[in-house]
């Protein structure tokens, strides 16, 4: 299950695709290799084919939880191994008029399931013996 995080948007006018693009590429590039983000595409309307008037390039941002995007924006925020100048490289770049945002989940998804992060309490020998018993009364 994953949080993704999508962005579209045009680059300024003056400002050519391929530059954006590679820009781009290096500002993600530092968060994925930082952990503080686990994949993402960047992505580009073929042919100008679409149906709806959106932005020519659409980026697609992979985290684990809320959690691991909000150590991506505070990694940005302190500027965590100077992240930051890509940010703001990028930032330049983006046609402001265009950039649209949302946040998708994958879906259904189950709050109550257990996490392979959560720790679990050793069972007694007494709780293995009583758990067997039900299982297999004839065992006993």
């Amino acid at each position: 299950m994953a949080d993704i995080y999508h962005i579209w948007a045009d680059h300024k006018k003056d400002v050519d695709s391929y530059d954006f693009a590679n820009k781009m590429r290096k500002f993600l590039d530092g968060l994925v290799e930082m952990g503080r983000m686990n994949s993402y595409r960047l992505t580009r309307s073929k042919l100008g084919f679409r149906s709806m008037d959106m932005p020519e390039f659409h980026i697609m941002m992979e985290f684990d939880n809320m959690q691991q995007l909000d150590d991506a924006m505070t990694s940005i925020l302190r500027n965590e191994k100077n992240i930051d100048e890509s940010h703001v490289s990028f930032n330049k770049l983006v046609d402001k008029d265009t950039i649209q945002h949302f946040l998708y989940r994958d879906f259904p998804d189950d709050l109550n399931k257990p996490k392979l992060t959560e720790e679990r309490k050793p069972y007694t020998i007494d709780e293995v013996v009583k758990a067997t018993k039900n299982i297999k009364p004839d065992l006993w």
